[in-house]
């Protein structure tokens, strides 16, 4: 019966956690300021991991593709066309979220979570701060902000990775090009992006709830790090099999 029950409590104080951080902001200049902050963090930070991730990920698919896919069977565009598919559909969406549910929700844990074990929530909330809000509200827009340009970013990084594999000669860039450009989908791109705001979300949201409850000590913080990164990604496998589903 536990079983069933801790997962049903801990889905409701998550409810109840997110009714306080989307009340209404006390002061808005200073929620604004958070905001700037948090897209700087959590977004721009991220870029540099984002696009060399992609770079070497765009060139292994390549790779991949041209010597296990590719025959005199098959069209020489083929191998173009399979990266692009892979690198729209799902890696630079699903998987470049996945990755950064560990770099980006780990640290959101790990902060609030450290905030809470010494008594600087509670400090907030002394002073009449609606503590939740004010410091999980900006980390989830700002997420949600930034997310979609990092998916971007790893589209194009992830075809220049299939580029830069021109060079050693693998692959013409006429062939690579004209698979890039084969029946081409734009609504695939628009997919991903819309996939990537509600994965943000998840980032976010679960993270600065495992950071915000957390009871005891450090040691208690690292657990919680740890649950955020867990549950956020699993909540991003489920999510991502409903949302391709309804999307496509």
């Amino acid at each position: 019966m536990k079983i069933i029950t801790q997962p049903l409590a801990t889905f409701g104080r998550y409810l109840q956690l997110m009714a306080k951080v989307f009340s209404r902001p006390e002061r808005l200049r200073m929620y604004l300021k958070q905001y700037t902050r948090e897209m700087q963090k959590l977004g721009v930070d991220s870029i540099g991991i984002v696009l060399m991730i992609s770079f070497f990920i765009g060139a292994v698919i390549c790779i991949q593709m041209k010597m296990n896919i590719q025959s005199p069977w098959m069209p020489r565009f083929s191998t173009g066309y399979t990266t692009r598919e892979i690198l729209l559909l799902e890696f630079s969406s699903s998987v470049m979220c996945l990755i950064l549910s560990g770099k980006v929700g780990s640290n959101i844990a790990s902060e609030i979570g450290t905030m809470r074990v010494t008594q600087q929530i509670d400090a907030l909330e002394i002073m009449g701060v609606n503590s939740a809000s004010y410091l999980i509200l900006p980390k989830i827009m700002g997420l949600v902000t930034m997310i979609p340009v990092l998916v971007v970013f790893s589209m194009v990084a992830g075809f220049g990775g299939a580029y830069g594999i021109c060079l050693t000669g693998i692959l013409s860039v006429e062939d690579l090009t004209f698979g890039l450009q084969h029946s081409f989908t734009e609504w695939f791109v628009w997919m991903s992006i819309i996939k990537s705001f509600f994965f943000a979300f998840i980032i976010a949201s679960v993270s600065s709830f495992y950071g915000y409850t957390v009871e005891g000590g450090s040691v208690e913080v690292g657990k919680a790090s740890t649950d955020s990164v867990v549950h956020c990604s699993m909540l991003i496998l489920f999510a991502d099999i409903f949302l391709t589903q309804l999307l496509s």
